[in-house]
């Protein structure tokens, strides 16, 4: 074969793979999120934007309402190829990345504007910390504060000795607080926390008021709480193999929308559960209260564990005390400003 017809034969080659359709991906997501809730619709209308834009390049299939299992099995689906990605909470991915936990300390944050504050100075570098854990993640969206939710009044920490309250599986810090507090914790699957409630397996649920309602646990407490005990977020995770396979251009699509997505979520999660917890109350669940001493006394009892984890390297206690320091700036700030 002479030179010039290898070369046409080359030209020709690549000419019909620059004309052939780039092959389309599917990225098969799983989440608790129930169907029919506003989460899903909006995360089912960000998929069809991203279909859309990349012109049928990449696909978005979710699974909602826990058909797939709970963390640990999505995640080993994850690994197998299975599903590309979930929808988790720090806990799910904390063994991967335990510096995810790092906002959900209990009892660090007095308020919601103190936690965004936080994480207008963090947020970036917990995401480049979980895609180097091979995740890749479009921003947080805030969950409001888990609440103490019970079947017995807890207004002090005499309250809640022995009491069994409910931990996520693989979540060994919140285990760790909770038994800082003399509670007794009992590991259960999200989905079967109802039935722990039903069947007296566990006393205290501390949740989100909209989890609560959503997942419909607020019928099986007579009891709720103010005390800010912990932040939550919740975010999706995509494997980066499977996103890595995605062109770079298509990527960006991808961010941009997902990106947007979670904003929306972030500021919208947080007015939710106002009126979730306005939604607690009317349903007639009794709200009782910690009196400052009480809440003083169960404070420096969890800011002590915090602590105590961090120095057996549970997570980065730099990135604690960091965070820490961005929450004195932000009381110092308004406490000046006379806030």
């Amino acid at each position: 074969m002479t030179t010039q017809l290898k070369t046409r034969l080359l030209l020709t080659l690549s000419a019909l793979l620059f004309s052939m359709p780039a092959m389309a991906l599917t990225l098969k997501i799983a989440t608790v999120t129930p169907e029919g809730s506003q989460w899903m619709k909006d995360m089912r209308s960000s998929a069809n934007e991203i279909k859309e834009r990349t012109e049928g390049r990449v696909n978005i299939k979710y699974y909602g309402g826990g058909i797939k299992g709970d963390d640990a099995k999505v995640l080993a689906q994850i690994r197998i190829g299975q599903l590309q990605g979930g929808a988790f909470t720090p806990s799910a991915l904390a063994a991967i990345y335990p510096d995810l936990n790092i906002y959900g300390m209990p009892l660090v944050f007095n308020s919601a504007e103190e936690a965004a504050y936080v994480r207008g100075h963090l947020d970036s570098r917990l995401q480049r910390g979980l895609e180097d854990a091979g995740f890749v993640n479009f921003g947080f969206a805030a969950g409001g504060f888990a609440n103490l939710t019970s079947n017995e009044a807890v207004m002090s920490l005499a309250d809640m000795k022995g009491k069994r309250v409910w931990v996520p599986e693989g979540d060994a810090m919140s285990r760790a607080s909770m038994q800082a507090l003399s509670l007794m914790p009992v590991t259960l699957p999200l989905t079967d926390v109802l039935t722990g409630l039903q069947t007296g397996l566990i006393d205290i649920v501390a949740i989100p008021p909209i989890v609560a309602l959503l997942m419909q646990w607020h019928t099986k407490v007579k009891f709720v709480s103010e005390l800010p005990l912990v932040y939550t977020f919740g975010f999706m995770a995509i494997d980066k193999r499977a996103f890595d396979k995605i062109s770079t251009q298509d990527q960006a699509i991808v961010r941009e929308v997902m990106g947007a997505t979670y904003r929306k979520f972030d500021k919208a999660n947080l007015v939710d559960n106002k009126g979730a917890f306005d939604a607690l109350i009317k349903s007639g669940i009794e709200l009782i209260e910690f009196g400052a001493e009480e809440f003083a006394e169960v404070r420096s009892v969890l800011l002590k564990s915090n602590r105590q984890l961090g120095e057996k390297g549970e997570f980065s206690l730099t990135l604690y005390d960091e965070m820490m320091r961005h929450i004195e700036e932000y009381r110092s700030e308004h406490i000046a400003a006379g806030e």
